[in-house]
């Protein structure tokens, strides 16, 4: 029997809400939850501790925003997973967020299904290739 590996998520947003809809839909895709954190700077602290498979990570957010806690993630993991979540009017910033290394990048308001299908993806591929 050749089960998929679980994946842990490591889920950040500023914002409650976000992070439930963002967790329900990983765990339905078959992802556990390693952690969350509410701003960048706790972003990089849970990172290092928990080591999870893939990061989604806001860009907006008080103190250390997601594009420095993406800096910083790639810098001392260089092939970190991380998924960035954005508002559509910050498209520069996702450009920029893909030139530092971001795997992908969703748009708020979240499409569910789009959302669903994103981490199905990701659940079957290897985290660390």
């Amino acid at each position: 029997m050749n089960a998929t590996p679980t994946r842990r998520l490591l889920v950040v947003d500023d914002a409650m809400i976000m992070r439930a809809i963002i967790k329900d839909t990983a765990k339905k895709a078959g992802w556990d939850i390693a952690g969350e954190a509410t701003n960048g700077a706790e972003a990089v602290e849970r990172f290092r501790e928990l080591k999870p498979d893939m990061t989604t990570l806001d860009i907006v957010m008080p103190g250390m925003d997601g594009v420095e806690a993406l800096r910083a993630i790639r810098q001392e993991v260089p092939n970190a997973k991380v998924v960035m979540i954005s508002a559509i009017d910050q498209r520069a910033k996702l450009t920029e967020c893909i030139q530092l290394g971001a795997l992908d990048f969703i748009v708020k308001p979240f499409d569910k299904n789009r959302l669903l299908s994103f981490f199905e993806t990701y659940a079957g591929t290897d985290a660390n290739a």
